[in-house]
């Protein structure tokens, strides 16, 4: 039996100051292929050599990561200042482009934390660069130790830290079974004002917005601020996305 193949959108990367690469985190793709059944594609975040209209007629699905960098503020009518670095604006291009694909012609995507903040920026939404700055809310960034280090242990980083709570007959909520989750937290950037055919499905404790869905999408389109890559072998929320996820790519390659 032939598997769906879920493309995933490369984040650039400069190795050694010297050379430009195109880099995706494994666990991501390891995720697709052990709990969605999928084989995973890179796309390029790379506009010169990437044509989406081809990459949308080859794939079953695509998948929007996380990334350190940052949606250009270009993008959603904002002022660039230090505060929004770095950013990879290949992959803003490649990323929207590839959502308004994927929604317009019924193709199932699936965004993570960056990703969740691109499908908003592409139907109008804008960010703020640090959502702990704003009045009420929590950090959202990864745990650090004293002196300002990543913590060295992945439990401590990728440990449940917050609640969200989902929007009553929802898709989250009719997927997930309930109306309360608990996840993980690791981003600084997040939605300022969700976009025109963005619905808010699930908001964190202090109001952030955690969980979307694209109105009017024909497949699949879902986004999560948290990184539900991380565990869904045995986390079983994100194990309920992942396998919801796998069965709408499948269907799309059966169909």
């Amino acid at each position: 039996m032939t598997r769906p193949v879920v493309g995933i959108i490369g984040n650039t990367r400069v190795i050694g100051s010297r050379f430009a690469a195109q880099h995706v985190g494994e666990k991501y793709m390891n995720a697709l292929a052990e709990v969605a059944g999928a084989i995973p594609l890179i796309i390029p975040a790379m506009p010169n050599v990437t044509d989406v209209g081809t990459i949308i007629g080859i794939v079953d699905g695509v998948m929007l990561t996380g990334s350190r960098a940052n949606v250009h503020p270009s993008r959603y009518g904002a002022e660039p200042t230090p505060a929004y670095e770095p950013y990879d604006e290949g992959r803003d291009a490649v990323a929207i482009a590839v959502i308004e694909a994927c929604v317009g012609e019924g193709v199932p995507v699936f965004g993570i934390c960056r990703g969740m903040q691109e499908m908003n920026v592409a139907f109008g939404g804008t960010l703020h660069p640090e959502i702990r700055d704003l009045p009420g809310r929590m950090n959202h960034r990864m745990p650090r130790l004293e002196n300002g280090e990543m913590h060295p242990d992945p439990l401590v980083v990728f440990a449940d830290r917050h609640q969200v709570n989902l929007l009553a007959g929802g898709a989250f909520a009719r997927l997930l079974g309930t109306e309360t989750i608990r996840v993980n937290s690791l981003h600084g950037q997040g939605i300022l004002d969700a976009g025109a055919r963005i619905v808010t499905e699930g908001v964190a404790e202090d109001g952030t917005i955690e969980a979307i869905r694209i109105d009017g999408a024909g497949a699949f389109a879902l986004g999560v601020q948290w990184h539900a890559e991380h565990d869904p072998q045995s986390n079983p929320v994100n194990r309920t996305l992942f396998e919801a996820f796998g069965a709408a790519i499948a269907n799309r390659c059966g169909g």
